[in-house]
């Protein structure tokens, strides 16, 4: 009886056992196995939305959470994160995603031009998630004020109407292409210029009254790469306003291949807004450059800058700012593209040409804009792309960047890796050789700005100087005595070194390995002859508007640069 009892309670003992383990692996198991099956069906969920988004019209964009109440355009019903389309502003649930792409066309790049000699197309009505602060365009009321997907917005003018004051003489009436008619590049245009190009006619002149007559077509390069990574929320809100055809991403597209739609438009009527930092902005000159070797001299754009870059000393100079955050609506940067005034910015060849190695090698050739420097500003500039290349993750953040420089300037300041200069190199302007007191570095500028913001060749502006500008075809030159005296001058607690002006800047690198950079772009040069000369000038467009207390002081610098730009025109 006992024996009997004792193997009973081994059994149970037993099956108590294995129950806690089984029960153990299914507490154990079973997460995985949903977390595996939901990653299955997320993953699935991805391909099927890509699909769709590879296969249709729209320019679709899925995101977890949108930024404002939004309402899906096929069942009304309130989302949180859904699809997005970046040229028309449709927003969808991602299970109406299909059916929404079947249902709405997006904004047409071209169209079938209608017999007649007037041409022109009606308003491309959208239902719903229209705009804050939107009015309607009969009765003048703000739209979107009800919690429900309502009012309507026509893709092209941006006007809204209430859903009550919507008419059908609304659905058929001409859309006059809003605010920004003298920016946007119709799809009728396109159509007819399509038609000529087939009947081998390229007088497009002609088909510029039926746009209008004060038409000056803008074209969007986009840098999505450059400072704060804000290229891509600009491309969307530049699409949904202009026509889509109009806006390029230049991590997709060369700034040469995008420009060749001003071929397509009428002669010296086309503006371009580079969005991006200085080196975005070279890149984009030197595409226009190659635009004239090619005899397109005739199609040549005014450039506008939008800068998104971290030192941005070009785009400040030509009164675009020091940096764009978001704080600026994209609207009003329209505004100010179609204000800006014309001008012309030199360009300049910087050849480096090695020593000993004359016959052997081909010298380095550069395009300079801004700035050309050895010394300690080149070597910050050469450690930070060095730091970059290796951790670019790290770089997304203008504040980040400056914070970088600010920390190897500060440890030049104690090290002076570039201490001696001036016994180092030979500096010689219109070929006459000038002598330097001590020195650490040396920089030759095109432009009124440098280092982030600085008017280097002005200083405190307590000493008279000649006046310097960018299109007078002559450098100014400075010496500075180290990463210390730069943080001085750029707090304006010290003048630089001026050492003069010259149509002509050779320098001699005589021994030992320096920094040197050209507009940015930084590397270790051993010795060498650099030789800058005047190259040509580019069309630029410079924006007037409020004037920082930097920009005071320079008033009569610019007073005196629009007058020359008027005797040119």
């Amino acid at each position: 009886m006992e024996g009997t009892e004792s193997r009973s309670g081994t059994v149970s003992s037993v099956v108590a056992d294995w129950s806690l383990v089984f029960w153990t692996l299914c507490s154990v198991i079973l997460p995985v196995l949903i977390t595996l099956w939901c990653s299955f069906q997320r993953s699935r969920r991805q391909v099927l939305i890509r699909d769709i988004f590879r296969k249709s019209k729209h320019d679709w964009h899925y995101t977890d959470l949108f930024g404002q109440p939004s309402y899906c355009c096929v069942c009304a019903q309130h989302i949180l994160q859904g699809a997005f389309c970046n040229c028309c502003g449709l927003r969808v649930s991602e299970g109406c995603l299909k059916k929404a792409d079947q249902l709405f066309l997006c904004k047409e790049i071209m169209m079938r031009s209608s017999g007649g000699a007037h041409r022109s197309m009606p308003h491309h009505w959208i239902r719903g998630n229209v705009p804050l602060c939107s009015c309607c365009m009969i009765c003048k009321q703000q739209c979107g004020t009800q919690p429900k997907l309502c009012d309507y917005r026509c893709v092209w003018c941006q006007y809204t109407v209430h859903d009550e004051c919507m008419m059908d003489c609304l659905k058929t009436e001409e859309c006059t292409f809003g605010e920004f008619r003298d920016l946007i590049i119709p799809p009728y245009y396109l159509s007819t210029i399509n038609q000529m190009r087939k009947d081998k006619r390229t007088n497009y002149e002609k088909v510029v009254p039926y746009c209008r007559k004060h038409w000056m077509p803008v074209i969007i390069l986009a840098n999505t790469r450059s400072g704060n990574n804000m290229g891509e929320t600009l491309l969307g809100e530049l699409k949904i306003l202009l026509n889509p055809v109009q806006v390029f991403d230049l991590s997709k597209i060369a700034p040469a291949k995008a420009l060749q739609l001003c071929t397509l438009l009428p002669c010296n009527a086309v503006r371009v807004l580079v969005c991006g930092g200085d080196g975005t902005v070279g890149w984009v000159l030197d595409a226009i450059d190659e635009m004239k070797i090619k005899g397109q001299e005739r199609y040549i754009p005014q450039v506008a800058i939008l800068p998104l870059g971290t030192g941005n000393d070009l785009s400040n100079t030509l009164g675009w700012g020091a940096g764009y955050a978001g704080e600026v609506p994209v609207e009003q940067i329209l505004r100010n593209v179609m204000e800006a005034d014309g001008i012309k910015l030199d360009r300049w060849k910087v050849q480096v040409t090695n020593k000993g190695y004359y016959n052997l090698r081909k010298p380095k050739v550069f395009t300079m804009n801004n700035y050309f420097s050895i010394g300690p500003d080149a070597l910050m500039a050469l450690n930070f792309h060095a730091h970059r290349e290796k951790t670019p993750s790290l770089f997304s953040s203008r504040i980040i960047n400056k914070a970088v420089y600010f920390f190897y300037g500060t440890k030049d300041c104690l090290v002076q890796e570039c201490k001696d200069l001036n016994k180092k190199v030979e500096l010689e302007l219109d070929g006459e050789r000038i002598k330097l007191p001590n020195l650490e570095g040396i920089i030759v500028l095109n432009i009124g700005y440098w280092g982030g913001g600085c008017r280097l060749w002005e200083g405190m502006g307590d000493e008279p100087y000649p006046l310097a500008r960018h299109d007078d075809g002559l450098l100014e030159v400075v010496g500075v005595h180290g990463s210390f005296h730069c943080a001085q001058i750029q707090v304006k607690l010290a003048n630089p070194v001026r050492l003069g002006q010259a149509h002509t800047v050779r320098l001699i690198l005589k021994s030992s390995k320096m920094p040197m950079q050209v507009d940015g772009e930084p590397w270790a040069q051993g010795p060498c002859t650099v030789t800058i000369t005047h190259k040509t000038r580019a069309l630029m467009l410079y924006h007037s508007g409020e004037q920082t207390d930097d920009e005071a002081s320079s008033m009569s610098e610019q007073d005196h640069m629009r007058e020359q730009t008027d005797e040119d025109v």
